[in-house]
């Protein structure tokens, strides 16, 4: 019974540990519209760490790392928007991890 329990715990270090790293692009009426604001309460709610800024072509870009479940929600988020945002895609990409990015923030525009 303690050799099933250790086996359990060992598994679930093991899955906290699979952190992955995701760039997405949002494209649509996503400047203006408070939607950094959005994603940065989104990936703290969900406990991701990375960044979101507003790239010079008015789409908004996200760099995320987290669990692929955490990563899937956000995603879900991305595509839903804030309410005054219109979200037409989100494409995404692998993406590598940045070292001591421990937090989610807003970066500058360009």
């Amino acid at each position: 019974m303690t050799k099933l329990v250790v086996s359990r715990i060992e598994l679930n270090v093991e899955m906290a540990t699979d952190v992955q790293t995701r760039k997405f692009v949002v494209r649509g009426r996503v400047q203006g519209v408070g939607f950094r604001w959005f994603v940065e309460r989104e990936a703290r709610t969900l406990g991701i760490s990375g960044w979101v800024r507003n790239n010079s072509d008015g789409s908004v870009e996200v760099l995320a790392s987290g669990t692929q479940e955490q990563l899937f929600g956000l995603r879900s988020r991305l595509q839903q928007g804030p309410r005054a945002a219109r979200v037409d895609s989100v494409e995404e990409a692998e993406a590598k991890p940045v070292t001591g990015l421990n937090t989610f923030r807003i970066e500058g525009a360009w």
